[in-house]
């Protein structure tokens, strides 16, 4: 399997106003979900889409991006024997794919995220 990059999200403290900082400024539409996020259209068959997050807990800025893979707990294997570390995951989704984050040896975080079924 490729991997490609599928997906990124903007941390933010202040849902609203961020999303309508990015929504404004590059015309993507915003579908909002309360209280923690607002999923993204870009508007592009070129780009990926995204969404921006209020955690309500550090981290609160950060951007990251989100890697495809088909098996997140190999995945994350990989990446420690390579020096990276496992952060977080994986976490399921109400759309039955799993998230996770690691960091690479940098200190970057990214994230992985499997397909819906």
């Amino acid at each position: 399997m490729n991997h490609p990059v599928v997906h990124f999200e903007i941390g933010c403290q202040d849902l609203e106003k961020t999303t309508a900082f990015y929504t404004g400024l590059f015309g993507w539409s915003p579908l909002m979900a309360p209280p923690y996020a607002a999923h993204l259209q870009t508007g592009s068959a070129d780009g990926i889409q995204g969404h921006i997050t209020a955690l309500g807990h550090e981290p609160h800025q950060y951007v990251t991006f989100y890697i495809r893979t088909d098996d997140i707990a190999d995945t994350l294997r990989r990446i420690e024997a390579a020096g990276g570390k496992k952060l977080l995951g994986p976490v399921p989704l109400p759309d039955k794919s799993h998230f996770a984050w690691f960091r690479d040896p940098e200190g970057n975080t990214i994230g992985l995220v499997t397909p819906a079924p």
